[in-house]
């Protein structure tokens, strides 16, 4: 898979619009913050903010804002490797229709990986850049096809938007008492509920994404360890360290090294 370009977070005016008549020349991956309005055979169609757009190579692309509305998105222009396409239908996506999702935080902070990636000079890029597209596919594939109690149970749906917000925000602290508040439940049951549900505590879970987020910068930024460590929300470096080094079996510059 090739990454051509990629947008994370843009916004436009109202009089925003796209209009290729022949598409893009590669697939086009949206992600909507805002409503839409989109040309699908002929006909405008209003497609919901929080959700998921892919344009196959070679389809008319057509779409605008909302009259008197900004337009803002996520968006990566690629194009499939050998084989790869028989691998993305095997996931049951469909092309050219929108798909919305709870799952938006995440799917955005995989496109901001993406972009991160594609900025870095990291011999690793591509090979990161893929990673995260399957996983944004993977993710949408679960939206559609995962059994009906999984999707619509009110109290799964909470928990998973909780654990979006700290993989997409890894650096803002948060607490069990902040997670048991938005979800609407005691400190305990959302303790028990949540490690039920993904087979980790909040607690672990949480270092588990600002430990992810410390890997991705170490392999596509120039920062130093130490502002890597401030950048994940850690005010003691050694704290950090200590913690990367349990996750990783070894220390974050070790890491960095190895990955050079």
């Amino acid at each position: 898979m090739k990454i051509n370009n990629v947008g994370y977070n843009h916004r436009h005016d109202a009089d925003f619009f796209i209009d290729r008549p022949t598409g893009s020349g590669d697939c086009l991956l949206l992600l909507l913050k805002t409503n839409a309005i989109f040309t699908l055979n002929k006909k405008d169609v209003k497609i919901p903010k929080d959700s998921f757009f892919l344009f196959p190579q070679g389809m008319p692309q057509y779409y605008r804002c909302v009259p008197k509305h900004e337009f803002a998105n996520d968006w990566v222009h690629f194009s499939f490797g050998q084989g790869e396409e028989e691998e993305f239908l095997k996931r049951k996506i469909p092309y050219a229709q929108g798909i919305r999702t709870d799952s938006i935080e995440f799917l955005s902070w995989c496109i901001k990986a993406v972009a991160d990636e594609f900025a870095s000079r990291s011999p690793y890029a591509q090979e990161n850049m893929q990673h995260y597209m399957w996983l944004i596919f993977n993710r949408v594939s679960d939206v559609l096809h995962l059994p009906d109690e999984q999707i619509h149970d009110s109290e799964h749906e909470m928990l998973l938007t909780i654990r979006h917000k700290i993989y997409a925000e890894p650096y803002i602290p948060r607490s069990i008492t902040w997670a048991a508040h938005e979800v609407r439940m005691s400190p305990a049951s959302f303790q028990y509920y949540y490690k039920k549900t993904f087979g980790v505590t909040f607690v672990q879970d949480f270092i588990n994404a600002k430990m992810e987020y410390a890997m991705m910068l170490l392999t596509s930024t120039n920062l130093t360890a130490h502002d890597i460590a401030g950048k994940c929300g850690y005010r003691n470096y050694e704290h950090f360290t200590r913690q990367f080094k349990e996750r990783c079996g070894i220390t974050p510059l070790e890491y960095r090294k190895h990955h050079e």
